[in-house]
């Protein structure tokens, strides 16, 4: 397995899995989350291409999409509260709900922290919804701990 970024060559099977974090949330959310497509192929070509908004691609010996961490690089300079740190945001990990298991979405975790400290960033920092617990206990397999907690009322 190679983990390297995201090329359009890459966005039909990026859109495959897509789809499978899709049906989690809609399932999980229904109340929240329809199904469909989160990018038309432009939006996509444009996070591809965007350094700020790197893609890692976890992929095997046949180039074949195996799983992907969609990342977001977060920057405050001059806020009136917040320091000047740099933050990379997991926007979206997956990885092929049939390979789960194998420590792909662990190696695609490691790269991005490993990614985060070569352009030196602070920390790493994702959002998890809590009706995915698959989800939240990988993440904290991983070591991440909460840093701030989303709350609701439904009217």
């Amino acid at each position: 397995m190679e983990i390297r970024r995201a090329q359009e060559k890459d966005m039909g099977r990026i859109d495959e899995l897509l789809l499978q974090v899709d049906m989690v949330h809609h399932e999980g959310r229904p109340d929240l989350f329809k199904v469909g497509r989160k990018y038309t192929d432009e939006q996509l070509k444009k996070i591809i291409a965007d350094d700020r908004t790197p893609i890692f691609v976890a992929v095997d010996e046949a180039d074949r999409v195996l799983g992907y961490a969609f990342c977001v690089l977060k920057q405050f300079p001059g806020d009136n509260i917040l320091t000047d740190i740099k933050t990379i945001y997991i926007d979206d990990l997956c990885v092929d709900e049939v390979l789960r298991g194998r420590h792909i979405g662990k190696s695609l975790y490691e790269h991005v922290c490993g990614y985060a400290r070569e352009i030196g960033c602070y920390n790493v920092t994702l959002n998890v919804w809590t009706c995915n617990e698959k989800a939240m206990r990988f993440y904290e397999s991983c070591g991440l701990k909460p840093q701030k907690i989303g709350m609701e009322t439904i009217l």
